[in-house]
């Protein structure tokens, strides 16, 4: 299954992790092991920020993107289900729609 991960990075450790120079090589090594299909890196809310579009097996896959995050930078994860427009359409609106109307 499809997650949006969002990470919301605050500005310690990782200051002083980019400032000792160790803050590439432990973003290189999560990415390495939480290979994402897609990644990009950004500003949320004044803090530094990650995107990452992961493939989830099972929900007890969860810890294994998240604690990267939570040990190295103190980081909150968000996980949200994605959809393609094939999913979409595969969820039966319309009979949905008949039935909560």
């Amino acid at each position: 299954m499809k997650m949006l991960l969002t990470v919301d990075i605050p500005h310690e450790p990782f200051n002083t992790l980019v400032r000792n120079g160790q803050a590439g090589k432990l973003l290189g090594r999560i990415l390495e092991a939480i290979r994402p299909e897609t990644a990009y890196f950004t500003e949320q809310d004044g803090r530094r920020g990650g995107i990452f579009v992961i493939d989830i097996k099972t929900p007890s896959d969860l810890p294994s993107f998240a604690e990267p995050f939570f040990l190295n930078f103190q980081a909150d994860c968000k996980f949200r289900m994605l959809m393609s427009p094939e999913d979409l359409q595969k969820a039966g609106l319309e009979a949905l729609g008949k039935k909560w109307a």
